[in-house]
């Protein structure tokens, strides 16, 4: 069993109370229901929460992929819902029609966000700096998330994506997380970026272990990217240095070592899944640090919690040395395939001289 299907496990038994009083109040709202039948309904959400994620473990089915989404919307759909309720009790004796209104909101806006989570943005991006043997043009982007609920479309859209940008652009870089591990990766599954003009890079995030780092690790060289675990590559004059991160569960390069991978009078760009330690990276003479991780929050009101949680939670930041630190909001989503305030990205970097 995964680290994904785990954690989930372990948290179900605490989702089914919550959306056991979660339809409990909602019914209060309408039609009461008596507490055996809640009872029912709520083991049924907690099965379709964890059964659909286990048989994805052994073998990937349409049908199973169909309901890990459905689950997902749902648990978004329960939060809101409950956000509703909370403000409704708390101001009490609202008129009916506002209720309706404020309970009618949840699925419109759910339908706006599955629509954003799956409409791809190119955002464009300016870096200047003073070692630059060349402008160049960096795609930078994160947290694919290729799994149960996004699968091989997502692949394709990523394909189209770096296509369209190819006839400008020098390198894509992968900053993790392209798998999700919701589900097995193939060896074949990530083939269609081989058709891709430009190189790809790829360093792997805490996700990408889940489904088994040598399946991702295998199904990318398959498709001709290129894999920096811990290691660097010089491409158009640029030292890129892939530093992998897995929560703890690997060993990481010493500071030292993390030093010696600088190349005098060039460009230094670091990859690191999380946005952390930019400071030191910065300090030590990386150039630029390409992180994800974060997703932005993803949807409100997460985005309020995000913002607090992380120190730089989404753009493009530039330090006091002139140094860069550029965090993507991500390509695809986590669990939930719901975008509200963040945008489904590609980041274009263009690289100019100071």
């Amino acid at each position: 069993m995964s680290f994904r299907t785990r954690r989930v496990t372990f948290m179900t038994p605490f989702y089914m109370l919550f959306e056991f009083f979660l339809l409990k109040f909602l019914f209060m709202l309408f039609y009461p229901l008596d507490d055996l039948t809640l009872l029912s309904i709520t083991v049924l959400i907690g099965i379709l929460n964890v059964a659909p994620m286990l048989l994805e473990e052994k073998k990937t089915r349409f049908v199973t992929r169909l309901l890990t989404e459905i689950s997902a919307i749902w648990m978004w759909a329960s939060l809101m819902f409950m956000i509703d309720i909370t403000i409704i009790y708390l101001i009490g004796n609202l008129d009916q029609n506002i209720i309706y209104a404020m309970l009618l909101a949840v699925p419109l806006i759910g339908i706006y966000a599955y629509y954003k989570a799956h409409k791809l943005v190119i955002k464009h991006k300016e870096v200047k700096l003073d070692n630059l043997e060349r402008e160049i043009n960096i795609v930078h982007l994160s947290d694919v998330h290729f799994g149960a609920v996004r699968y091989k479309k997502i692949i394709s859209q990523v394909k189209d994506t770096l296509d369209e940008l190819s006839a400008t652009c020098d390198v894509a870089i992968i900053s993790g997380d392209l798998a999700d591990g919701s589900s097995l990766v193939a060896p074949d599954d990530f083939l269609p970026l081989k058709d891709v003009e430009m190189p790809i890079i790829f360093t792997p995030g805490n996700h990408d272990y889940y489904p088994g780092i040598r399946n991702v690790i295998e199904a990318c060289r398959n498709a001709g990217i290129i894999v920096l675990d811990n290691e660097s590559v010089e491409i158009s004059g640029v030292n890129i240095y892939g530093l992998t991160y897995s929560f703890g569960d690997i060993e990481m390069p010493t500071l030292d070592e993390l030093k010696s991978e600088i190349k005098q009078n060039k460009t230094n760009i670091i990859v690191y899944h999380v946005p952390y330690a930019w400071d030191i990276h910065s300090k030590i003479g990386f150039d630029i640090q390409l992180s994800g991780h974060t997703h932005g929050g993803q949807f409100y009101p997460v985005t309020w919690i995000s913002d607090r949680m992380f120190e730089y939670n989404r753009g493009l930041f530039r330090d006091n040395s002139g140094h860069y630190l550029n965090v993507t909001t991500g390509v695809g989503s986590m669990d939930q395939p719901l975008r509200w305030g963040t945008d489904s990205e590609v980041v274009v970097l263009k690289l100019k001289k100071n």
